[in-house]
């Protein structure tokens, strides 16, 4: 694939060194679709998603809601299919409040779906705790039940190594109160699914700070590689933090701070250890979320940075990360606009990740962040080739 068919695809062309050895497919609609089942009813939005591959089979968890904000009407779906184009019904949940965070696990031929309970407010983060339900058969799913601490958002469920992870934080209630709060990033593991427990023993915290959306790869030498979102500012800034722990040594947490705010990251790597991220980007003039007011307490740069941060629009994003330096550098845009980014990928080998991400729609407007989170979201998938 040429830069010019990239650009046409994309809306822009890659600042990469090297943007030819990377390529996108056509975006192709997921939600809404004739594929999917009658059972799926849409709302408005479509948005925080989940992908992953159980018993020769995909399985999609996605949201619907009147808008991008917490709403009683919120719904999770769990659909399934062996060719990702003609949809089977497996599951809803709904609660009369609000969902979000869907996250499947495939493990030793279970699979369980955490998700995020949270409250109804719109102008606020009302976290409640996580909620699990196991499959039992198809179309059959275990009712949810609460597990772990009180607060706790899950942000990404995985196998490594044969090894089942959780990562996820509590504290969120803060981000949106502007205080001086924190919030505590738990890296856990479990055999099956339910027993949840610190990777490293004794300590679930691993970062107390303002990072809360964090996703991490593994490198072969058992080095951790972890990019967080620190929307609710530290000692450090605001922004992001991108993060490094020693093979042995995943207590201690290195990080350097990233002015810019990789909302909903997504971590993964190669075969041959390159680290790629998928996060939102913001269109404004230097793209950063940290706009340096140190002049303000606290909590008044985070209200400043918040109201920028929603006038500009977004895309969704690949990002190459320097598991080194610590630095992220912009590779190309997702096809994306408006209100967007909650990105999910399946390993296809071969450096080829299919990616699936919710997004305003691509023959719209291109609308600032705010307008797009009270509109139309659809979630559309591509194939990415990485080197």
């Amino acid at each position: 694939m040429g830069p010019a068919l990239l650009a046409l695809l994309t809306g822009c062309v890659a600042t990469f060194d090297a943007p030819s050895l990377t390529t996108i497919s056509a975006p192709e609609t997921v939600v809404p679709s004739d594929g999917l089942p009658a059972e799926v009813v849409l709302q408005e939005a479509a948005n925080n998603l989940d992908v992953v591959e159980h018993g020769g089979e995909v399985f999609f968890a996605f949201r619907v809601a009147p808008s991008h904000f917490a709403s009683r009407d919120a719904m999770l779906y769990v659909v399934r299919s062996a060719d990702e184009q003609t949809w089977s019904f497996e599951a809803s949940f709904w609660l009369e409040t609000d969902l979000r965070e869907p996250r499947l696990l495939s493990l030793d031929g279970r699979l369980l779906l955490y998700f995020a309970v949270l409250g109804e407010s719109l102008l606020d983060f009302e976290p409640q705790g996580m909620m699990v339900s196991e499959r039992l058969g198809d179309g059959e799913w275990s009712d949810p039940e609460w597990l772990y601490d009180e607060g706790f958002i899950p942000w990404r469920a995985r196998v490594i190594d044969g090894t089942a992870y959780l990562i996820g934080y509590v504290g969120g209630e803060n981000i949106y109160d502007f205080n001086e709060a924190s919030e505590q990033v738990h890296l856990l593991t479990t055999d099956d699914g339910r027993d949840l427990r610190p990777v490293i023993p004794d300590q679930p915290v691993v970062h107390d700070g303002g990072l809360s959306e964090v996703d991490f790869a593994v490198l072969d030498d058992g080095t951790l590689v972890a990019v967080g979102r620190n929307e609710l500012g530290d000692e450090d800034g605001w922004g992001s933090k991108i993060c490094r722990a020693e093979a042995g040594d995943w207590g201690q947490w290195q990080c350097s701070t990233d002015p810019r705010k990789y909302d909903s990251p997504l971590v993964f790597r190669t075969a041959n250890d390159a680290v790629y991220l998928v996060g939102r980007r913001n269109l404004s003039e230097t793209g950063n979320y940290d706009l340096f007011q140190r002049d303000l307490d606290p909590a008044d740069q985070t209200l400043q940075y918040e109201l920028d941060y929603w006038q500009h629009p977004k895309r969704c994003s690949l990002w190459r990360v320097d598991p080194e330096a610590l630095t992220v550098t912009f590779v190309l845009d997702l096809p994306s606009r408006g209100d967007t980014c909650f990105p999910s990928a399946l390993d296809r080998g071969d450096g080829r990740f299919t990616i699936y991400n919710y997004t305003s729609p691509l023959d719209g407007p291109d609308l600032n962040w705010i307008e797009g989170q009270t509109g139309e979201t659809r979630i559309v998938r591509v194939d990415v080739q990485v080197p």
